[in-house]
């Protein structure tokens, strides 16, 4: 069972004050390069994996989706969703990633924020979400880069005017355990070539590979984001089931 991070009192509070957490989508730095990978979502039967609270089931159900199916496994993501959430095309269930089992041919897509990096083993879930998308069904997914997962050396350099931290261990593949609103966060690091090679191996067609960094209009709006273009802090990933 993975690590329920989410539930631990310290974490929650912490997370529930994050931007993204008070703003939903809006308060997502990516989220607008993420909204131009995704599909029409109207009539769409979607799941939405560590859905944490809402936010996408929310906006899918706006857009004219059939259904949205939003799953987490923390109890205190799935309860404030349920309070904030009216539409009857959602509903949240508890269920845990690293052991998910989907309905056959139930989705016609499958989208996830920022959730991959807390699963142990990616291979199986990316063939469960495989099965679970209907021919022609879209898979749209973020997760912390791998680069940003992977330790930095204590030397720096200054390359173009940025600060440059060179990555040590990113090709040691597993677990890694870091202090980000808590003690004792477990994430799993794989590289990108696993990631993407997970998808083709799953039988997925991968149609678009973003590091995602911000634009020069979201600089000049926060220019303490000039720290992002140190390295890449999000994966974006669009495929297609053929």
């Amino acid at each position: 069972m993975a690590q329920n991070i989410y539930d631990q009192p310290a974490f929650f509070e912490g997370y529930s004050n994050l931007p993204r957490s008070v703003h939903g989508l809006a308060g997502a730095a990516e989220w607008g390069s993420v909204r131009a990978l995704l599909p029409d979502l109207a009539g769409k039967r979607i799941v939405d994996l560590g859905c944490g609270f809402g936010w996408f089931s929310r906006h899918a159900a706006e857009q004219g989706a059939a259904s949205v199916l939003g799953l987490d496994l923390s109890e205190n993501m799935i309860a404030r969703a349920r309070t904030e959430t009216v539409s009857p095309a959602v509903r949240y269930e508890i269920a845990d990633l690293d052991q998910l089992d989907l309905p056959e041919g139930g989705f016609d897509l499958a989208y996830s924020s920022l959730a991959f990096h807390y699963v142990a083993d990616f291979d199986r879930l990316a063939r469960s979400i495989h099965a679970a998308l209907v021919p022609g069904s879209s898979f749209v997914f973020t997760i912390e880069h791998p680069i940003y997962m992977a330790p930095s050396k204590p030397e720096w350099a200054e390359v173009g005017g940025a600060t440059v931290w060179p990555v040590d261990g990113y090709l040691v593949e597993g677990s890694r355990t870091t202090d980000w609103l808590a003690k004792g966060v477990v994430k799993y690091h794989r590289t990108l070539g696993t990631t993407l090679n997970a998808l083709i191996g799953a039988g997925f067609v991968i149609r678009h590979v973003e590091e995602w960094r911000p634009s020069a209009a979201q600089l000049a709006e926060h220019p303490e984001w000039q720290v992002e273009l140190n390295r890449p802090m999000f994966l974006l990933i669009a495929c297609d089931r053929p």
